[in-house]
């Protein structure tokens, strides 16, 4: 039998609970054994979604609704499917975040970041809705709204990092600092750590993509490679190439 390529790596995840298994499934697949550590969680914005709902009772009203994750395009799906032909046009950060709309999105960039969906967005002077998380940077409404854009941005949902004590027992930190590497797929994962670990880590540190590496590497962690394809796979394919070609 042919040895599986990362067979005896160990490697930690640090997603949401409900959104490790694909992950894990991929690595296990690759002979790694995970480590579960899941550091934040998903839940509604401060308000309850009221604002989210309301958006989404004007929906037809806009020219184009711009998703920024699967998070936020999960919360929206049912409201553009519900609308038919007379929905927005959509447009989606990375080919992750189109895969949760519930119909394939017009605009999706070849560079997977704000900064390339800003790029491919044309000039106009119609209304953007934007559902994204509450705490996310208003790059992206103040880039549409250079371009001519009336824009309403809306929290489609929150991040909150998880009680720490959850990472306090003593065996799981030891497998944790012991391991061979760590990902990170998002930002918010980035800080909980730091409020947990401080700036200790495995070896290796994947990110899932700039965003994510620029927080880390402004909150003291070395970011040993950042995944191209900003998706499961590509941190996953980013984490194999980098462990095969250092050893």
């Amino acid at each position: 039998m042919t040895p599986l390529p990362l067979a005896g790596r160990r490697v930690v995840i640090t997603r949401a609970a409900d959104q490790v298994a694909p992950l894990a499934q991929r690595l296990v697949a690759l002979g790694v054994e995970p480590i579960v550590m899941p550091l934040i969680e998903i839940v509604d914005p401060s308000d309850g979604g009221v604002a989210l709902r309301d958006a989404l009772d004007r929906l037809s009203d806009f020219d184009w609704l711009v998703v920024t994750s699967p998070n936020g395009a999960e919360r929206v799906s049912r409201a553009v499917a519900a609308l038919g032909h007379n929905r927005p046009r959509l447009a989606a950060v990375g080919t992750t975040t189109a895969a949760a709309l519930s119909v394939a999105p017009d605009l999706v960039p070849q560079r997977q970041i704000t900064h390339g969906l800003l790029d491919e967005f044309a000039i106009g002077d119609g209304r953007v809705l934007i559902a994204q998380a509450e705490s996310a940077e208003p790059d992206l409404a103040e880039g549409l709204a250079t371009k001519g854009w009336t824009v309403e941005v809306v929290a489609a949902y929150r991040t909150v990092a998880t009680n720490p004590s959850r990472a306090s027992n003593s065996a799981l930190l030891l497998a944790v600092l012991s391991a061979d590497a760590v990902l990170f797929a998002s930002g918010s994962a980035v800080r909980a750590w730091i409020d947990v670990l401080g700036s200790a880590t495995p070896p290796v540190v994947i990110a899932i993509g700039p965003a994510t590496a620029s927080v880390a590497e402004r909150l003291g962690l070395k970011v040993s490679a950042i995944s191209a394809d900003h998706s499961v796979d590509g941190l996953v394919a980013c984490l194999q190439d980098y462990l095969l070609g250092h050893g």
